[in-house]
């Protein structure tokens, strides 16, 4: 096995190359990326489902496998993903601003990769195709480290890519599986010099170990305890239709709801309906004794569970006095992903986004929507939760550094 610091090495080489390919190349690269995956779904599918064999064997739970399972749906939307990014604006060589001294020497704000690019993430194998073709169309090279759950998945999909890759002369070692045990994510977070960035994707668990435990600069992607704040004002019917599409329709992925307060005027109203709802679409909902007393389905909620991230169908619940009670529960337990307020009071919605400290805030509508293909920005990193750099979804753009450019004729400094 090749050792992590000659794959850094030739990261690093493949980076240079790619720091100054053109948008036709990265793109031509990308298609033949989608190509080499619809023609290799057999293969991944085999690999997959060897993966998802040994997670069910383990007793892996339900939620975590869902994540890990490949389709040929699935597939085909990695396929789409990329060929998606084709056809985005090369975020390479944007000036960002520029003006002219005095002295007549013009500077410069331009857009650059970072270079070479560590991904650590855990059991998605679509994350694979995803890095690999935001990293190339940014001009990166990526080291991808997936967890050793979807081990075989990820390994059938780089040679999918790298084969695609390898059909438009740019350098394979643009995107490489980094494999091993953790001595190498040791070695890949202390890399420095070695790895540009490292962007940490996953549960707290491994977050938290990334960023205390990484010498290599980190791009933090943050968990989601995702709230839904149902104000007096709301109209019931949006409200109840929010609430099931954003902790239904997909309950594994970080911005589903997990908590759900409720403004004390309409709560006797309100939770019964809300409840009854939840309980037809089989989630548990999690309550403190004000929410219990509208339905014998609620349990309890436990200490801690007020900054859960579930991922499952569970959903923690209270009731709050209003606007002020809910801003201080957010405040005390998000971990600013995505926030939402349903109301129809203009001035509570304005309090509400300026008040709530989180990558994205909603005003009637679901935290489904907090996604870089939803925003237009095709496939994405993550969703970053820090406020240095890159904040919210983690597109193309965020994946960039700048660097200054000036313009002179001779001038000099007095």
């Amino acid at each position: 096995m090749t050792s992590f610091t000659d794959q850094a090495g030739d990261a690093r080489l493949a980076a240079r190359v790619l720091a100054t390919a053109v948008r036709a190349d990265k793109d031509a690269a990308l298609r033949a990326m989608a190509s080499a995956l619809l023609a290799g779904t057999p293969s991944i599918l085999a690999a997959n489902a060897e993966d998802v064999a040994r997670a069910e064997a383990s007793g892996t739970e339900a939620s975590l496998i869902d994540r890990l399972r490949l389709t040929p749906e699935r597939i085909s939307g990695m396929a789409v993903g990329l060929t998606d990014l084709a056809g985005l604006a090369d975020p390479v060589g944007d000036v960002v601003r520029g003006w002219t001294n005095p002295n007549g020497v013009q500077v410069r704000q331009v857009r650059v990769p970072f270079g070479v690019v560590g991904i650590i993430y855990e059991a998605r194998p679509n994350v694979t195709a995803d890095a690999a073709g935001i990293a190339l169309k940014s001009g990166n090279a990526a080291l991808l480290r997936g967890s050793s759950s979807a081990l075989h998945s990820n390994q059938a999909i780089i040679a999918a890519l790298r084969a695609g890759i390898a059909d438009t002369g740019l350098p394979v070692d643009a995107v490489q599986l980094v494999e091993g045990g953790r001595e190498v994510t040791g070695e890949m977070m202390t890399g420095r010099g070695l790895v540009d960035v490292l962007i940490p994707r996953g549960g707290a668990g491994l977050i938290n170990a990334v960023v205390q435990g990484a010498t290599v600069p980190v791009i933090e992607t943050g968990t989601g305890n995702c709230h839904l704040f149902v104000d007096s004002s709301a109209d019931a019917d949006m409200a109840l239709d929010i609430m099931l599409n954003a902790k239904v329709q997909r309950p594994s992925v970080c911005n589903a709801l997990e908590t759900l307060l409720v403004h004390a005027d309409i709560a006797p109203t309100f939770l019964p309906r809300a409840l009854a709802a939840l309980a037809a679409a089989g989630v548990t909902v999690h309550g403190t004794p004000e929410v219990a007393a509208y339905s014998d389905a609620v349990v309890p909620a436990g200490p801690g569970e007020f900054d859960a991230e579930y991922l499952t169908l569970d959903l923690a619940a209270r009731v709050v006095d209003g606007l002020d009670a809910a801003l201080a529960h957010i405040a005390e337990h998000s971990t600013g992903h995505s926030e939402t307020i349903i109301t129809a009071d203009l001035a509570n919605a304005e309090r509400f986004t300026a008040e709530v400290d989180a990558a994205a805030v909603l005003v009637n509508a679901s935290s489904r929507f907090v996604d870089g293909g939803e925003f237009g920005f095709g496939a994405e990193i993550g969703i970053s939760t820090q406020k240095l750099h890159a904040r919210g979804p983690m597109a193309l753009s965020e994946m960039t550094s700048t660097k200054y450019v000036l313009l002179g004729r001779g001038q000099t400094r007095a």
